[in-house]
């Protein structure tokens, strides 16, 4: 589960440095990528998906296996 929330991370990340390199009006805000508005955005993600994980973890419940009789 957690191996699986981090591969998405990294698919949203790519796709927050992706939409800062195409979209006009976010290439403005940070041309370089090494300004605050690419750089808050990116926290953003990450906090979100820290969120996610812990809430997943924590709302995991393990399926008991019944003995095979």
């Amino acid at each position: 589960m957690v191996c699986a929330t981090l591969a998405q991370y990294f698919n949203v990340f790519v796709l927050v440095v992706q939409l800062f390199r195409r979209v006009p009006a976010l290439q403005r805000l940070a041309p370089t990528q090494s300004e605050p508005p690419f750089a808050v955005a990116q926290l953003v993600v990450l906090a979100l998906f820290v969120w996610f994980t812990v809430v997943a973890v924590k709302r995991f419940r393990p399926v008991a296996s019944s003995p095979l009789a």
